[in-house]
């Protein structure tokens, strides 16, 4: 069982240079990554007169989603891992593949990131707000809490089937590319619904810039849940319990 490889680590950690650096490489990835995502958005908005709420922002942020991710998933890989998502990182937890010790700088990295990117994207624009995700009319807490377990629960199954399975063979080069479309494929599908976030990171750095935080927890439970579930299933399904342990390191 998955759970019984879970490792705390130690506080010594935080303090290795490996792991520094790992942190730093998330925190870079985020900012990228929320930077031209975020910013996409706000620049279709300005551009279409806050048209990025119809079908053709809808797409434009399905594709800069996807497109930023790839990068920022492909530059951090070597590094950290590239999980640019605190719920990744949670999923990686769960399978045994990372210490709660890193994860939890892994988590300070990418929410830093995240911020300091809405940050900047505010200074840059003259002032415009970064905005927050909302729920669309007529739909719940719950429905939104459904989305985002579902959504997440495919990232990360993705991720674990194209980046972490030690049987994943040369399937491993493609993994930024398809993690990036597991993502733009989502917002296309729950964008109009609750703005499809999948990473706590994500909603928490235009919450904390514009000071809004309308049902923030489920853009926190959600993902978690989703990339919890994920984890376990492809973990005791697929991967053979009889390989050895996957070092707590950066990497997946």
């Amino acid at each position: 069982m998955p759970i019984s490889r879970i490792a705390i680590g130690s506080p010594v950690e935080a303090s290795q240079p490996d792991a520094i650096k790992a942190a730093v490489a998330e925190f870079i990835s985020m900012l990228i990554f929320v930077f031209a995502g975020e910013g996409s958005g706000m620049a279709f908005a300005k551009l279409t007169d806050n048209g990025s709420t119809t079908p053709a922002g809808l797409l434009a942020a399905s594709i800069a989603h996807a497109f930023a991710l790839f990068v920022a998933v492909s530059v951090g890989a070597n590094i950290s891992g590239g999980h640019v998502n605190p719920a990744v990182t949670f999923g990686a937890f769960v399978g045994g593949h990372i210490t709660l010790f890193r994860s939890i700088l892994y988590w300070i990295a990418q929410l830093l990131g995240s911020v300091v990117a809405c940050l900047l994207l505010k200074f840059a624009t003259g002032g415009l707000e970064t905005s927050a995700f909302a729920l669309s009319s007529g739909v719940t807490v719950w429905n939104a809490l459904v989305f985002e377990i579902v959504m997440t629960f495919g990232l990360v199954y993705t991720v674990y089937a194209t980046a972490v399975d030690p049987k994943k063979g040369n399937l491993g080069i493609i993994a930024p590319i398809a993690i990036g479309f597991i993502v733009g494929a989502n917002i296309l599908a729950g964008g109009a619904f609750d703005g499809a976030s999948m990473n706590p990171a994500v909603s928490f750095g235009p919450a904390v810039v514009s000071w809004t935080w309308d049902s923030h927890w489920v853009y926190w439970l959600g993902p978690f849940v989703g990339a919890g579930i994920a984890a376990l299933v492809y973990e005791i399904l697929f991967i053979n319990q009889s390989h050895e342990q996957l070092p707590t390191s950066a990497e997946y």
